[in-house]
């Protein structure tokens, strides 16, 4: 399972301390079992914000580029012997 980034991290722990917040004032929970509900809403609801963050690629990684690798250039196999179009800019 890959590390969380810090916007996730920053987005999903704000996301449990404001929603379990506004949901203590509006409900006026005072009761042990309500306030538990809450904290668990409030925790699943930062978890759900936490995943659905963009991770946002570096830009320091190239992005892979279609047909960089031998592999996906359209070579079929050698006992054949026909080649495909390439479409590469690099000549």
């Amino acid at each position: 399972m890959p590390r969380p980034n810090p916007a996730q991290l920053a987005y999903g722990s704000a996301t449990v301390i404001l929603s379990a917040l506004a949901m203590l004032l509006v409900s006026q929970a005072r009761s042990g079992a309500g306030i538990a509900v809450i904290a668990s809403a409030a925790l699943a609801l930062g978890l759900l914000v936490a995943v659905r963050v963009p991770v946002r690629r570096s830009s320091g990684a190239p992005r892979p580029v279609a047909g960089a690798v031998p592999a996906q250039r359209g070579v079929e196999p050698a006992d054949d012997g026909r080649r495909l179009a390439e479409t590469s800019s690099r000549r």
